[in-house]
């Protein structure tokens, strides 16, 4: 494995990471609400709390929003996608049936599971990254 020095860019990363905490942070102890993105966008679904659905709203149009003002503010990275619609499709299906069987997505457990020190946010964090090391190691070494 090498890194590509040329396009690696830890300050950016580490103030992505900031204002994910940050976010994640003021919205538990402002609204004591967690910030798993399942859960929000689920909640716009079915609200179960009258005016549950604006806050919800603002934080989904705001996950649209900020790469849309990154990208007038900067050049936003060469990126390239090798797989087809039908696999794409069936991965984000899989994605949705995996954050609804584990009560919530990476983000919710990883970051705001982990931080409440949740064993459960730790197990599935836990099972979520061996799935994916698994799932990127089969795909390059044994089905490439």
């Amino acid at each position: 494995m090498t890194i590509d020095w040329l396009h690696f860019t830890p300050a950016s990363a580490f103030a992505g990471g900031l204002l994910i905490g940050l976010a994640a942070a003021l919205l538990i102890l402002l609204e004591g609400r967690i910030a798993g993105i399942s859960g929000i966008v689920g909640g716009l679904l079915q609200p179960l709390r009258k005016g549950d659905v604006a806050w919800r709203m603002a934080f989904a149009l705001g996950l649209v929003a900020a790469p849309l003002l990154y990208r007038a503010l900067a050049e936003l990275p060469q990126s390239r996608i090798d797989a087809g619609w039908a696999t794409l499709v069936v991965a984000g299906l899989l994605v949705g049936f995996g954050s609804r069987l584990g009560s919530g997505c990476t983000s919710g457990h990883g970051v705001c599971g982990l931080s409440r020190r949740s064993p459960r946010s730790l197990v599935a964090t836990i099972v979520f990254m061996t799935a994916g090391f698994a799932t990127a190691f089969a795909g390059r070494h044994l089905f490439a």
